[in-house]
């Protein structure tokens, strides 16, 4: 017995002219993962017929986003991934629409099960539809803090939470592990449960991966792809070979240290940041301004407490003056290269009043007066005196 596609272009009649019963599901909702299929009464069907018998001749519409299984005494027997109409016939075999999908050949060759005899009565013929699309709207998040190897701040804890989205890949270990012959419909809220505790343990495999793979925890939120593939790794044996399922997104979208951990990160920015020496001495410039302030209002005396503030900065041995004395200038300093661009150690003012770069005015031709210059000794200079006779540059 077998499916046989319906011609598209077939003459203008109704349903109920073309096949004996005809089987329909409308789109199945976010919470329905599996509906068995109805009858659709039509004219000149035959309503006293057993609802569990598929009578040869019968017509079935699949929608996109579905997935449509025939099941007999418990055993699937016939599927199609493919949407269109579709005419049943016992006496053909299981022609296994799959549309490409050569994974699911293999289930039903372990799940499935093939007749070439018809359905007779006492027999139990059953349709289901399976729900395809991506299943959304799947909250997660971890009730404690989970440890994090952050490159950066080293061993933290944190809090997450989100929403994931999962999709039936394989309906038919789907069908023959989860749900089976299923009365009406299998829902979503059946096996969310389970599926979320595996979830949360999975993806405390895959953050940690994610610490391996360098990503600091703030970055988390950016990294859905990568999370959503290490999940299917880590969830392969559960979901994906034993029923079918395989993770679509994985969309973080919050994550949050815990007290201890963020009293940690805000030490190791201050000390970051404080490793810059700009920053390092407009702090202390800061600081020092501030001991001035309460030295010059201090209730024994200003004097007093001056005093008390050269001895402070003594034992801090460095004041923000000579650390300004110390440092790169500003026009060199990278963080500030971008603000003031540094001018050309090459350009010079020729006599005429132009500002040139090159070795020549471009105004009058005359030769740069501080460039590279040639001794009557034939040495090359740069400077005011020969490096191998001494003379002086010609004026």
């Amino acid at each position: 017995m077998g499916l046989i596609r319906a011609a598209f272009d077939s003459a203008k009649t109704t349903l109920a002219d073309q096949w004996i019963e005809y089987y329909y599901c409308d789109s199945l909702s976010n919470d329905v993962l599996i509906q068995k299929g109805q009858k659709v009464v039509t004219s000149g069907s035959n309503t006293k017929a057993s609802p569990n018998i598929i009578t040869n001749g019968s017509g079935f519409a699949v929608n996109e986003g579905q997935a449509l299984l025939i099941v007999e005494d418990g055993k699937i027997i016939e599927f199609s991934t493919e949407p269109g109409r579709f005419t049943w016939d016992s006496s053909s075999e299981p022609s296994l629409f799959d549309n490409g999908w050569q994974g699911l050949k293999d289930s039903f060759k372990i799940f499935g099960k093939r007749f070439t005899m018809g359905g007779t009565p006492g027999k139990d013929q059953r349709v289901y539809f399976v729900n395809l699309k991506e299943i959304i709207d799947n909250k997660f998040g971890s009730a404690t803090p989970m440890p994090y190897h952050d490159p950066v701040y080293r061993n933290i804890y944190i809090r997450y939470f989100g929403q994931y989205t999962f999709r039936i890949q394989d309906p038919i270990r789907f069908y023959s592990n989860l749900s089976g012959n299923v009365k009406d419909a299998y829902t979503k809220a059946q096996l969310m449960e389970q599926c979320d505790a595996e979830f949360v343990n999975a993806l405390d495999s895959a953050l940690a991966k994610c610490g391996d793979e360098g990503y600091q925890f703030s970055d988390l939120p950016k990294k859905q792809m990568e999370i959503a593939a290490y999940m299917n790794d880590a969830l392969d044996a559960s979901w994906s070979e034993r029923r079918g399922m395989v993770v679509e997104v994985v969309a973080i979208q919050k994550v949050t240290p815990d007290d201890e951990s963020r009293k940690r990160i805000e030490t190791i920015d201050d000390a970051i940041m404080m490793g810059d020496q700009r920053v390092a001495a407009g702090r202390l410039a800061q600081a020092q301004a501030t001991a001035m302030e309460n030295a010059a209002s201090n209730e024994a005396g200003a004097m007093n407490g001056f005093i008390g503030m050269g001895f402070a900065q003594q034992a801090g041995g460095m004041n923000a003056s000579a650390m300004f004395q110390n440092m790169q200038p500003q026009e060199n300093n990278p963080l500030f290269q971008n603000q003031h661009p540094q001018a050309s150690a090459s350009g010079w003012t020729c006599s005429c009043g132009t500002q040139n770069t090159g070795n020549f005015c471009s105004n009058c031709g005359k030769p740069n007066p501080n460039g590279p210059w040639t001794c009557t000794c034939g040495a090359k200079n740069n400077g005011n005196f020969c490096s191998n006779c001494g003379k002086k540059r010609p004026e």
